[in-house]
C-alpha cells in the first residue's frame, strides 16, 4: 500500500527545497566573471562561465628549453575559524594562493595557473565573492592566472555562515634550474625571511589557548592587545606571506629553500636537507613576533612544541653557501642569518639552541 504523506513529499521535492540553489549559484558565477579575468594573461586561452565549457585552458607558450612542471594543492586550515567570527573574508584567499605559491618557489617554480574549490552549506553571495576576489588579489600579485574552480553547495555538510576553501597551483620551471638540495653541505648558511605572523598553521592550537574558558568569541577578537599593536583578530587574519618577488630572483644564489608551514621549523626545515647534513638555528638571532610569546604564555607551552606548531617567525629558511649569504641578507628585507648546515651527528635534524 502507497504511503500518501511519502508520495506527497516526492511530488513537491526539488533542488531548491533540498538545499542547493543552483539559480543562486549561477549569479555568483556572473559577478565573479570580471574578478576572475582581471588575473588573465595572454596565454589564457577560455572564458569565465559557460563559454569556458569543462575545463581552464593554457598556452605554456616559447621560451622555455625542457621545461618542468611543478603542481601543489594546499588549504587554509582552522584559520577559516577566525574569518567565519570576524565577517571577514577577503584575506583567506591571499593566503590560500601564498601558501601554494611559497611550496613550489622551493622547487624554483614560478606560477603559472590557479584553480580554487569552495564548498559550503548554502550559498552567501557577498562571502564568496571576498573570498574569489582575496583569491584574484594573491594572483594578480603574482603575475598567475585564475584559470578556474568549483564553488560547491552541500547542505547539511556545514555548519551555517562556514565553508571550506582549497587551491591547487601549477608552476614551471627549466629541468636545468630545479632546486636540488642534494647539494647541501656542511658549512652552508641558513638565512631566515620573516613570516607576517602565524600564516596558515598553528590555528588550532592558537584558537584554543586565546579562548575565554574554552570558547573564542567575537568579543576576544576584538580585544585590543597592546603588545600586539591591533586587536587579536587582525593579528591573527594577518595574510600570508609571499615570498616570490625576493627570492625568485636570486635562485642562482640559493641551494635550497624550506617553506615553513605545517610541522613548524622542526619538521619543515629537513625537507629541504639531504642525508648527512643537520640543521642548527641560534633562536637569539631573530626577533620573534609577540604573538608567539602571547601564545607560549597563555598556554604554558615548551619551546619544543612551538618549534614543531609554529613557523616562530620565519617564514621560509633559504640554504646558501657562505660567500652569498651576505648579500642574500642585504638584498631581501627583514633577512636574517639564523643558523648553518653541519655534519648529521646522530641529533636530531634540526637543533634549535637558546
Amino acid at each position: 500500500m502507497c504511503n500518501s504523506n511519502w508520495t506527497s513529499l516526492r511530488s513537491k521535492a526539488d533542488y531548491r527545497a533540498a538545499g542547493v540553489d543552483i539559480d543562486a549559484g549561477n549569479i555568483v558565477k556572473a559577478r565573479m566573471g570580471p574578478i576572475v579575468r582581471s588575473t588573465f594573461g595572454p596565454r589564457v586561452l577560455t572564458d569565465v562561465g559557460p563559454a569556458a565549457g569543462f575545463g581552464g585552458l593554457f598556452a605554456l607558450g616559447a621560451g622555455h628549453t625542457d621545461p618542468v612542471l611543478v603542481a601543489s594543492a594546499d588549504g587554509v586550515g582552522t584559520k577559516l575559524k577566525i574569518a567565519f567570527l570576524l565577517h571577514r573574508h577577503n584575506t583567506v584567499g591571499i593566503d590560500l594562493v601564498n601558501h601554494c605559491i611559497n611550496d613550489i618557489l622551493t622547487m624554483g617554480a614560478k606560477p603559472l595557473f590557479f584553480l580554487d574549490y569552495f564548498a559550503t552549506g548554502a550559498i552567501e553571495p557577498s562571502t564568496v565573492l571576498d573570498v574569489i576576489d582575496g583569491i584574484a588579489s594573491g594572483c594578480r600579485e603574482a603575475g598567475c592566472a585564475l584559470l578556474g574552480g568549483e564553488t560547491a553547495q552541500m547542505p547539511d555538510f556545514y555548519a551555517p555562515g562556514e565553508y571550506d576553501l582549497a587551491g591547487f597551483i601549477v608552476g614551471v620551471v627549466e629541468r636545468a634550474d630545479l632546486i636540488d638540495s642534494g647539494r647541501v653541505k656542511p658549512g652552508d648558511v641558513l638565512i631566515g625571511l620573516p613570516s607576517s605572523g602565524l600564516h596558515t598553521n598553528g590555528y588550532s592550537l592558537a584558537r584554543r589557548v586565546l579562548s575565554v574558558d574554552g570558547v573564542l568569541t567575537r568579543a576576544r577578537l576584538d580585544e585590543y592587545f597592546p603588545e600586539l599593536g591591533r586587536t587579536l583578530g587582525e593579528e591573527l587574519l594577518a595574510p600570508h606571506r609571499s615570498y616570490l618577488a625576493d627570492v625568485r630572483p636570486r635562485l642562482d644564489r640559493v641551494t635550497a629553500l624550506a617553506h615553513i608551514t605545517g610541522g613548524g621549523l622542526l619538521d619543515n626545515l629537513p625537507r629541504a636537507l639531504p642525508p648527512g647534513v643537520s640543521a642548527r638555528l641560534s633562536r637569539r638571532s631573530w626577533v620573534e613576533p609577540p604573538i608567539f610569546g602571547l601564545i607560549q604564555h597563555r598556554g604554558d607551552i615548551a619551546d619544543g612544541e612551538m618549534d614543531r606548531a609554529f613557523n616562530r617567525g620565519i617564514g621560509m629558511i633559504l640554504v646558501a653557501a657562505d660567500e652569498f649569504a651576505d648579500g642574500l641578507v642585504r638584498e631581501i628585507g627583514g633577512a636574517t642569518i639564523v643558523g648553518e648546515v653541519i655534519a648529521d651527528d646522530g641529533e636530531p635534524r634540526v637543533r634549535v639552541d637558546p
